[in-house]
């Protein structure tokens, strides 16, 4: 989105860095902006005896703790000064977390993109959760979640969500009426398949960074109910997890099953995607819409997907992916896709048509940009944006969302 917007505008972009960004993060900023703005930041590591400390404090704040985290007096300062200089004419705040640094009020316009319904993931974490203790826990958190997210979705100039089904939920759940959608899009040059691109007959990928608890629980769901069902028609199926910073029980789960591969942070998810016969996403939880469907769809592989997966997409099952939900269903599909090579075929190509026709980066970012000049009530095509981030989205996995809730399973 950056890098198609940098064409026509001067973006400077803000972020709170953590230290573990690529070593090559800030010589590629100038990819996607002008001037790259990093506010030092550190967080609790994750199961140490701080992290846990800090879950208990937050008990007692009124931020959620995914939020809480990334409160920053630093950015707060350095958005002020921005404003103080009129460096920029729309301020996009990218994401839920970082809008606790973004000062009230702003003479300047401001923009809230979301590219999830934060509060819904944390009622499905809810949800599905079995631990009482756990269940209780998230009970607050997402409690707190839906009073911070009406709140802040009121107080920025525009909201910009990444489906239609998020902008009506928006409207209806947070009385918030500047809501608009502008749809996820992918990188159709980049994400293409190679030629002599060798495919594993029964190997299945999925990938995201770990970290980021709906990918966790996808894997564990799908590890724990579907995986035992596919094998016992096809015996010798694999299973590569792709992404960042895997749950501890995964690792040791890979030594055990020999079925499946854990790779932890890659450079390039595409030859993963390449070899396999198949595109898992078992997603439970979540919102927002899967940047990670396209790119399969793009890279010609046939996608198994949760409703919730492939939820604000406008793909239909059966016709661009197959949609399951139910262990066995999903167990049955992927069978399905693995058996019959034509159909796997067929359905790989409607999906690579649909995504090049429809949903490449140029498209979608006219139709952000569209959203910035509204917002700042002009149509000056050299205006200048500031965008507000989190730590790790510096630089970004390809294709991986980057975003740590930072609470354990």
């Amino acid at each position: 989105m950056l890098k198609e917007l940098k064409r026509d505008h001067h973006v400077t972009y803000l972020t709170l860095d953590d230290g573990t960004a690529a070593r090559d993060a800030r010589e590629r900023a100038v990819e996607y902006c002008h001037e790259l703005v990093c506010v030092p930041h550190s967080t609790r590591q994750k199961f140490t005896a701080g992290f846990y400390l800090e879950l208990a404090l937050n008990m007692v704040s009124p931020l959620p703790y995914f939020m809480k985290k990334y409160k920053s007096e630093g950015m707060r300062r350095e958005v002020r000064k921005l404003a103080e200089a009129c460096a920029f004419d729309v301020l996009v705040c990218d994401f839920l977390p970082p809008s606790i640094n973004v000062p009230v009020p702003l003479n300047q316009p401001t923009i809230l993109f979301q590219h999830n319904v934060e509060a819904m993931i944390w009622k499905r974490h809810y949800e599905v959760q079995k631990n009482p203790v756990k269940k209780a826990y998230l009970y607050l958190q997402w409690r707190k979640a839906f009073v911070h997210e009406r709140a802040v979705c009121r107080q920025f100039d525009q909201v910009v969500a990444v489906s239609r089904e998020d902008c009506e939920m928006v409207k209806r759940e947070y009385g918030v009426e500047n809501v608009l959608d502008v749809p996820t899009g992918v990188d159709t040059d980049y994400f293409r398949p190679r030629a002599r691109a060798e495919i594993e007959p029964h190997n299945l990928v999925f990938t995201g960074s770990m970290d980021w608890l709906p990918n966790e629980d996808a894997i564990q769901f799908f590890t724990r109910e579907v995986l035992p069902r596919i094998k016992k028609s096809i015996p010798d199926v694999t299973l590569t997890v792709v992404g960042r910073n895997p749950f501890p029980s995964l690792i040791e789960l890979a030594k055990r099953d020999p079925s499946i591969r854990v790779t932890g942070r890659v450079e390039d998810v595409r030859p993963f995607m390449e070899r396999a016969a198949a595109y898992v996403v078992p997603i439970r939880i979540g919102g927002g819409t899967r940047l990670k469907i396209y790119e399969a769809m793009a890279m010609e592989k046939p996608v198994i997907s949760t409703t919730i997966g492939a939820e604000g997409l406008p793909v239909r099952d059966g016709e661009e992916l197959l949609i399951a939900d139910t262990p066995d269903a999903f167990a049955e599909s992927v069978v399905r896709v693995l058996r019959d090579e034509e159909f796997a075929r067929e359905l790989s190509k409607r999906a690579a048509e649909t995504v090049r026709a429809k949903f490449s980066w140029t498209k979608v970012a006219a139709n952000f940009a569209a959203a910035c000049e509204r917002a700042a009530q002009t149509s000056d095509l050299n205006s200048r944006l500031t965008v507000v981030s989190c730590p790790s989205s510096v630089a970004t996995d390809n294709g991986q969302r980057t975003t740590d809730n930072g609470l354990p399973q």
